[in-house]
């Protein structure tokens, strides 16, 4: 049965900053007919966590709902590089590396996203046939007073930064893909707000109806303090192993669970609240577990999860890694073998008493392995490997 606009408007509504304007996305809601929404992503860091699902549930509820998600990759764009929240250019990306990343984009996009509602374009599509007089029309459609409200291209000018004229034109090729389009909604991140609202205008500005803008918050990551990162360690990526995701998920807080209820499941929270915590967080690691796995890979990770930290017995698998040398650093060891993310934090790790070599806890950030022989190594509660020269 077909939802109400009302119902549409929550469902859209949930977990949303904004909606810009809303009273136009209802009046689109109306009229009954499937919109257009648009979603680009620059293919340069393919690997995908929870922080950039959230806004991918959101296209997901969308096409619930009857909608057909455009999903541009950027690869025109991402040979510029956009500078949002960065302090200098990001180096641009060869044709091949885009290509590679992009590949791989689509394989995760698709864990979450309904492939018979998505269409995958390439901006370099259009945008490689622009001439120098079209760029000259597109410039002329905003000026460079309203490009330095930009926060960041703000910051940059203020402190006598480099801005390059190719910068400014990041955010008029990413709005000139609306006006191509002819988008009627865009999702994006809360970062994303101006590139998002530059569509908006182009549109006018060319004649066309505006796009609803719907922005979207910055994930928490398992740390529950600083937005979800791979530089942080605090993320959770949507390809890590089943068994891994599960036990990311049951060592968050009770508070940040919620909030991952909210931004990525379409479970009620009203029924969510009524459950105990514990309960409630393991109905959210196993549904998050089979929405990139499966039912399955969820029964299997909850039974491991629970071997492992209720009865202390070791994961079935434990994978073996093979190093080049006899001995070695164990500071050193753990970053070799991406147990750490770097030797600070492998420091860190010792330091807060959670490394353990063969079910000895390891104290001294001096200590050298004997890997003349297999040895089990342990981080945290969670990671375990076997290594061996």
């Amino acid at each position: 049965m077909k939802k109400s606009v009302e119902e549409q408007l929550n469902i859209i509504k949930r977990g949303a900053v904004e909606i810009i304007p809303e009273e136009e996305l209802v009046a689109r809601l109306k009229i009954g007919k499937p919109l257009k929404v648009k979603w680009g992503a620059d293919p340069s860091a393919p690997d995908i966590h929870l922080g950039h699902t959230v806004i991918l549930q959101k296209l997901r509820q969308l096409q619930d709902l009857g909608h057909m998600v455009v999903f541009i990759i950027g690869d025109f764009t991402a040979m510029i590089g956009d500078p949002t929240g960065k302090s200098e250019t990001r180096p641009q990306l060869s044709p091949e590396q885009v290509a590679k990343n992009a590949a791989t984009y689509t394989d995760q996009v698709f864990k979450i996203l309904d492939p018979q509602k998505t269409k995958v374009v390439f901006n370099s599509e259009w945008l490689k046939k622009m001439d120098l007089m079209d760029v000259f029309k597109l410039s002329s459609k905003y000026t460079v007073a309203r490009m330095l409200e930009r926060k960041d291209f703000k910051k940059r000018f203020k402190a006598d930064s480099d801005i390059s004229v190719l910068e400014f034109l990041y955010p008029l090729l990413q709005g000139y893909d609306s006006v191509h389009l002819n988008s009627d909604i865009e999702v994006g991140g809360t970062d994303q707000k101006f590139n998002l609202l530059m569509g908006r205008t182009l549109q006018q500005r060319y004649g066309q109806a505006p796009q609803v803008i719907i922005t979207m918050p910055m994930l928490e990551g398992t740390d529950g303090v600083q937005k979800m990162s791979k530089s942080l360690g605090n993320y959770i990526g949507v390809t890590e192993p089943p068994s891994e995701i599960y036990g990311k998920i049951m060592s968050i807080s009770d508070k940040l669970m919620l909030r991952y209820y909210e931004l990525l499941t379409d479970i009620p929270l009203a029924e969510v609240k009524s459950m105990h915590p514990k309960a409630a967080k393991q109905r959210l690691a196993r549904t998050l577990v089979a929405k990139f796995y499966s039912d399955e890979a969820a029964a299997q990770a909850e039974q491991e999860f629970d071997s492992v930290f209720k009865e202390g017995k070791l994961p079935q698998e434990i994978e073996l890694v093979k190093i080049a040398k006899k001995e070695m650093n164990i500071v050193d060891l753990l970053a070799e073998t991406q147990l750490a993310a770097s030797k600070g934090e492998a420091r860190r790790l010792i330091q807060q008493g959670g490394v353990t070599a063969d079910s000895e806890l390891v104290k001294d950030e001096k200590l050298v392995i004997d890997l003349s022989k297999e040895r089990l190594l342990k981080v945290g509660k969670r990671k375990f490997l076997r290594i061996k020269a």
